[in-house]
């Protein structure tokens, strides 16, 4: 694995920002996508070789003003500001907060009260590992048909990357893909040993299409964005889907998904067996 997350991420934010987006022209001839390292060096008020440095790994601890300004200069979003932030504390850790704790696997009543208040909207509650601990009615509905509960405990790592009924359920396979291993990348990845045997089992059932992400995947995942699922009954869907985090005792996320575009909507009920209208396009 990558042993340089501030690195990958400084890179790949820079090549996802335009040169127009900062106020600078678009040369006719551009080898780089978004900003050339000379350029986030300008914007940045600091010299190209300490950017060079900073993407090798060849210094990993930027001062607080310098941290500052390459978010601004990359126009980093909120979240973005703070994992940036993380990545410097954690550059050469080998510690990790949870030792050698399970992943917590069992469900507070009151989590399991929203869920049953979210019906019939999809939604699902996972640990750190991925794994499935509580769902709707409608979650079901919607996953049974790829398989995903066929396995104890269901795990959405292993289904989006050894069971070949995802990359049918997936149109857009890769983008899960990779939000699937940002998502294990996210936290000490394999200075958690739960984590690191997952990565590790992978790393060879999997090969590439893991190891490779794994290498150039930065370790944010979305906590919304919309995917697109092609389901046998339900036909094509387009879910937008919100991540939220419970509490820290916990550690684990509720994943709630809601349709995008009125079809879907009408597709969802229809699959619930309620109303017509009880969900609606967001």
């Amino acid at each position: 694995m990558s042993d340089n997350e501030l690195g990958l991420f400084l890179r790949t934010r820079r090549e996802a920002v335009s040169p127009a987006q900062v106020g600078l022209p678009t040369g006719p001839r551009r080898r780089t996508p978004g900003l050339r390292r000379s350029e986030l060096a300008t914007l940045a008020g600091v010299s190209v070789e300490y950017i060079t440095r900073l993407e090798q790994g060849r210094d990993r601890r930027p001062s607080p003003p310098v941290l500052s300004a390459l978010a601004d200069a990359l126009r980093l979003s909120a979240s973005e500001r703070v994992h940036l932030h993380r990545l410097t504390k954690s550059a050469d850790a080998g510690f990790n907060c949870m030792g050698g704790a399970q992943p917590p696997r069992a469900v507070r009543p009151a989590v399991r009260a929203i869920l049953d208040h979210l019906e019939p909207a999809p939604a699902v509650v996972v640990n750190r590992l991925t794994e499935v601990l509580a769902y709707t009615d409608a979650y079901r509905n919607l996953m049974a048909p790829f398989g995903l509960f066929e396995t104890t405990p269901p795990n959405l790592a292993r289904f989006a990357f050894t069971d070949p009924r995802a990359r049918t359920a997936y149109p857009d396979w890769d983008h899960l893909a990779d939000h699937t291993v940002a998502t294990l990348k996210h936290g000490p990845f394999r200075k958690d040993p739960h984590i690191a045997a997952l990565a590790d089992e992978l790393t060879v059932t999997v090969g590439p299409e893991f190891t490779d992400r794994v290498e150039t995947v930065p370790s944010l995942p979305a906590a919304t964005g919309i995917t697109r699922l092609t389901h046998p009954d339900a036909g094509p869907l387009r879910l937008a889907y919100e991540i939220l985090d419970l509490s820290a005792d916990d550690d684990q996320h509720l994943i709630v998904h809601l349709p995008a575009d009125d079809a879907t909507a009408t597709a969802l009920d229809k699959l619930a067996g309620v109303r017509p209208g009880a969900l609606r396009a967001v």
